[in-house]
C-alpha cells in the first residue's frame, strides 16, 4: 500500500477505479500497450469466479475442453457476419518460424471458428446431440480506448460452445445459460442484473439472438457483465456442421455460445466500491476473514497470538477463508486501513483485554465505524457467528446495489425525456418500437444504446417514445463501459 492518497470516488469514478486497482494490487499495466498483468490477489478473485461458474456449467451437463489459440485466417472468412463484426479488433500473425506465411492467422477473438470446424469432424449423427462445451481460455481483440479488468487488449474468460438437434433446444439453452449467470452475478458476485434480449443493432456478429445481463456501475454507467447468443444455423452452414436424424435425412445442427470474462472483476469493483477501496462480496473474496491482534509489550504479544491461533484454527476449520496479520513491522491501525482497501468482509480484532475475557471484536466491511463493529463475541462461538455474518454482508451489498441501480432507472415518455435522463447519468426505460435508424440517431446525440428489452416486460403496450407509435415491449437506455 502507497502513500499516494485515494481519489474520492464521487470527484472522480475513473481516477478512483485505476487508483483501487493499484493500491489494492489487482493489476498492473504490461509493456504492451493495452496488456494487462493481474496480481495475485486480483487472479485469486478471478479464480473464484471460475470455481463458481465452472460448478454451475457442469452442473448443467456442460464439459470443459480446449482449443488452439491460432485460428486460420479463412475460417472467419466462412462467416460474413462473423468477419466483419470482428475485423476492427483483429490481430495478425503473417510470419512463423522466421518465414512468412502461406496464409494468415488470427490470434482468437472468440472460437466459433475453430470450435465449429471440430464440432463438423465430432458431429455426424443425432444420437451425438446435444453437443455441450465450455472452455476456459484467454482472447485479443485490438482494442483502441483500453482499461484494466473492464476491455484490455488481451483477457481471459469462458466460451460456451453448444450444438443442437433443434432451434427450440438451442433457444433453450442460450437462455438457460443467461440465466445461470445472473444466479451466480445476483447470488456470488451480489451484483443486481437486468437480463434481456439485445437489440438487433446490438446483436453478436453471426448470431440471430443475442442476451445480456447488464448491471448498473457506482457511476451509473452500464456494463455488459456477460451475453448468451443463439447461433441459430449460420456457423453450421458455414462449417458444414450436419448430422443424420431419426429419419436418416442429413440436417445442419443449431447452436449457441455464451462467455463471462474478467471484465465481471471490474464489475464488483465498481459497484461495491467505496472511498476506502474494495468492497469484496464474501463468496468471493480471496480472505473473508483477516484477524488483526493488537499488543503493547511481549507478554501481552505472545497471549494474544496464542488467542489468535486459536481463532484463526476453528475459522479454517469451519471452511472460512481467513487470514492473521501477524506483521510486527505494522501498526493495528494501518492493518486495518490495508484489510479495508483490500475488501475483506470481515476484520477480527483481538487485544489483551478480549485473551482475558476469551472473546473477539468483530468489524463488518460494509459498515463503517462503530456502527459495524460487534463486542464480546466469544472465542469458541466466533465460526458460527463469523458465518452468519458473512451471510449479512453478502445480502446487504447486494440489497445496497439493488436499491442504487432502482434509484436511477427513470420511466421516460418522449426523446426529450429520454436525453434528460441520459444527460443526468441515469438509466432511461421506455416504450419502444423505433427503427434502427432512430437506434443510430440516439447513439450518436446522447451516446446511450439499448442495453436490452428486459425479459421482465410490463403487460400490454404503450407509445414509442420515439415515434408515438404503439409499442409492444420497452427497452433500457444508457451509457455503458
Amino acid at each position: 500500500m502507497s502513500e499516494q492518497a485515494m481519489t474520492p470516488r464521487s470527484t472522480d469514478f475513473s481516477g478512483w477505479y485505476q487508483d483501487v486497482i493499484r493500491e489494492a494490487e489487482l493489476a498492473d499495466y504490461g509493456p504492451v500497450r493495452g496488456t494487462m498483468v493481474i496480481r495475485p490477489y486480483g487472479y485469486a478473485i478471478w479464480e473464484h469466479i471460475q470455481r463458481n461458474l465452472d460448478r454451475r456449467f457442469k452442473e448443467t451437463g456442460h464439459v470443459n475442453a480446449y482449443f488452439p489459440l491460432f485460428i486460420p485466417y479463412s475460417f472467419l472468412q466462412k462467416e460474413k457476419e462473423h468477419i466483419e463484426g470482428f475485423s476492427p479488433e483483429l490481430a495478425l500473425v503473417t510470419v512463423g518460424g522466421g518465414k512468412e506465411l502461406e496464409e494468415p492467422l488470427v490470434v482468437r477473438p472468440t472460437s466459433e471458428t475453430i470450435i465449429n470446424y471440430m464440432f463438423a469432424r465430432w458431429v455426424k449423427s443425432y444420437r451425438d446431440l446435444p453437443l455441450l462445451i465450455n472452455q476456459w481460455a484467454n482472447v485479443v481483440r485490438w482494442e483502441m480506448r483500453t482499461r484494466p479488468f473492464l476491455r484490455t487488449l488481451e483477457f481471459l474468460w469462458q466460451e460456451g460452445h453448444t450444438a443442437h438437434a433443434t432451434y427450440e433446444e438451442a433457444e433453450a439453452e442460450a437462455r438457460r445459460m443467461i440465466e445461470v449467470y445472473r444466479d451466480f452475478a445476483e447470488g456470488d458476485g451480489a451484483v443486481p442484473v437486468i437480463v434481456g434480449r439485445k437489440s438487433r443493432l446490438e446483436t453478436f456478429a453471426g448470431a440471430i439472438h443475442t442476451y445480456t445481463m447488464e448491471a448498473m456501475m457506482g457511476d451509473k454507467r452500464a456494463l455488459q457483465a456477460g451475453t448468451s447468443h443463439n447461433l441459430g444455423q449460420n456457423f453450421a452452414k458455414a462449417f458444414d456442421i450436419r448430422y443424420l436424424d431419426e429419419h436418416n435425412e442429413l440436417q445442419h445442427v443449431w447452436q449457441t455460445s455464451w462467455g463471462l470474462s474478467t471484465r465481471f472483476v471490474g464489475a464488483i469493483i465498481m459497484v461495491h466500491g467505496d472511498d476506502h477501496g474494495l468492497r469484496l462480496p464474501p463468496r468471493l473474496a480471496p480472505v473473508q476473514v483477516v484477524i488483526v491482534p493488537i499488543w503493547r509489550n511481549e507478554a501481552q504479544r505472545t497471549a494474544v497470538l496464542a488467542t489468535v491461533g486459536r481463532v484463526q484454527q476453528l475459522l479454517a476449520e469451519a471452511g472460512i477463508r481467513v487470514e492473521a496479520d501477524v506483521r510486527a513491522q505494522h501498526t493495528p491501525g494501518w492493518k486495518f486501513n490495508y484489510w479495508e482497501l483490500k475488501g475483506v468482509p470481515v476484520r477480527v480484532e483481538i487485544g489483551p483485554r478480549d485473551v482475558e475475557s476469551q472473546t473477539v471484536v468483530l468489524a463488518r466491511r460494509d459498515v463503517p465505524g462503530k456502527a459495524g463493529k460487534t463486542t464480546g463475541i466469544p472465542v469458541e462461538g466466533v465460526a458460527e457467528r463469523v458465518r452468519e455474518l458473512l451471510a449479512e454482508v453478502q445480502t446487504a451489498l447486494f440489497e445496497q446495489a439493488r436499491a442504487f441501480r432502482d434509484a436511477h432507472i427513470h420511466d421516460v415518455r418522449s426523446y426529450d425525456e429520454l436525453r434528460d435522463v441520459v444527460a443526468a447519468g441515469g438509466w432511461a426505460r421506455g416504450w419502444w418500437a423505433g427503427s434502427d435508424d432512430d437506434e443510430r440517431r440516439i447513439k450518436e446525440e446522447t451516446r446511450a444504446t439499448i442495453r436490452c428489452f428486459p425479459f421482465d416486460q410490463p403487460e400490454g403496450d404503450g407509445p414509442c417514445l420515439m415515434t408515438g407509435q404503439r409499442a409492444q415491449q420497452v427497452a433500457i437506455f444508457a451509457k455503458a463501459y
